[in-house]
């Protein structure tokens, strides 16, 4: 029997059981960075690799559209998200988020995020211990509506950044932690919705300019005005990533502690350095584990065929940690990044390509700027990390430290003259 007539067993479940491990296991088991197997009942084609991610990101070879399958979409992405688009209606979409990686854009979330922290520390220090990733996603919630110009009142911020968090968390599982990212999902998508028909309808003000303005105005490829639920659907698709940002946080807190080392170059908020580590976070620690499209034709990769229509995934964990690209790619070593230029399609820990021009999450720069931020606030705080289960468990997608990184003893940092610095207890609006 011909090699690619063979019958291939579907191997959906083992990969859900295995999680982040499942597909470089598989990688190294192969004769190179590529792997024949069947998902979701497809004959799939798994690729790795500065070359594979070009490959992957052409249009001609990889489609996204119908690739993303209902589960995912009615949890992370939404129906309907720029997520699902190819060609000309991917590119009219996305033009809606591309102002958003402008430099002074970036800044400006990055003030309102690092304000809301600055208020929360002092709240936090008045407790006896926190968990860090919860008063994160907290932090990054406030900061990123005020930024979008989406009203949350103070109160309500908790809620809603749970709401976040849920539809994140819940996306790769099945059980009681992916019907909380369905429901969570349905709440923020009817209040953004209710919140679109109010701006339209001259109810409520957009501020000039800002992201709710923008989603409001925004013509799709047909010239048309998004629909209140899609409108709502991609509102979610720059508030979600940005509370999703606490992920990395209790992973930059979890470094800090294994390896502390690197706590005072990070507080000294050198530009390189900083720049360094927030990378190495980023590769060093399992968050998006692999991403899917669908074969716009009949393909051939490196000797190994994909007929049209069947999945190609890209190795994103297995890239991020293959030893040919970083040499030491299980030590968590931030200098790697000081010592060489990092091509834009060796570090793909969002998705690897052209931002501008494919399916590269457009969101990446704002993870960056953001988490540099906190990072070097993190590494200025005063606390201490007392006993807890810190382990991270590569089979649960997404993963994070097991107690969120508890915290005690928080205190603001002090400046040099020894008076606790921060914009006051009373300050959070």
């Amino acid at each position: 029997m011909d090699v690619l007539s063979r019958p291939l067993i579907d191997r959906t479940l083992p990969l859900l059981a295995e999680g982040y491990a499942w597909l470089p296991n598989r990688m190294r088991d192969s004769a190179g960075p590529v792997v024949r197997t069947r998902l979701l009942g497809r004959p799939a084609l798994a690729l790795r690799g500065p070359e594979a991610v070009r490959f992957f990101y052409d249009e001609h070879n990889v489609h996204r559209h119908r690739a993303i399958p209902e589960p995912v979409l009615a949890t992370l992405f939404g129906h309907e998200a720029v997520h699902t688009l190819d060609g000309a209606a991917h590119r009219a979409r996305k033009a809606l988020f591309l102002p958003l990686l402008a430099p002074d854009r970036i800044a400006g979330l990055v003030e309102q995020v690092t304000e809301a922290w600055d208020d929360a520390v002092h709240a936090w220090s008045r407790r006896g211990s926190v968990v860090l990733f919860d008063e994160a996603s907290t932090v990054l919630t406030l900061g990123v509506h005020r930024w979008a110009g989406i009203p949350l009142d103070d109160s309500d911020a908790g809620a809603v950044a749970r709401d976040m968090i849920a539809t994140v968390d819940g996306f790769a599982t099945a059980g009681p932690r992916h019907l909380r990212a369905r429901r969570a999902r349905g709440r923020q998508e009817g209040r953004l919705a209710r919140l679109v028909r109010d701006v339209r309808s001259g109810g409520v003000t957009a501020p000039a300019d800002s992201v709710l303005d923008l989603v409001c105005r925004h013509r799709d490829a047909d010239g048309g005005p998004l629909d209140e639920k899609t409108a709502a659907v991609e509102l979610l698709n720059v508030v979600r990533p940005t509370a999703a940002v606490a992920w990395f946080v209790a992973f930059t807190a979890h470094a800090l502690h294994r390896w502390p080392e690197h706590r005072a170059p990070l507080a000294d908020g050198g530009s390189a350095f900083t720049a360094a580590f927030t990378h190495e976070v980023r590769r060093f620690y399992p968050f998006v584990p692999f991403l899917g499209g669908l074969a716009a034709r009949d393909l051939l990769w490196r000797g190994e065929w994909i007929p049209a229509g069947g999945l190609v995934v890209l190795d994103v964990y297995g890239q991020n940690h293959d030893a040919s690209l970083w040499g030491d790619p299980y030590t968590f070593r931030p200098q790697r990044f000081l010592e060489r230029p990092v091509e834009r399609d060796e570090l793909i820990p969002q998705g690897g390509g052209d931002p501008g021009a494919g399916h590269r999450c457009p969101g990446e720069g704002i993870t960056i700027g953001v988490l540099e931020a906190l990072a070097v606030r993190l590494a200025r705080l005063e606390y201490t990390v007392p006993e807890q289960n810190l382990t991270i468990a590569l089979n649960r997608v997404p993963t994070r430290p097991h107690s969120g990184v508890l915290l005690a003893g928080v205190r603001p940092p002090a400046d040099r003259t020894g008076v606790r610095t921060g914009r006051g207890a009373g300050a959070v609006r």
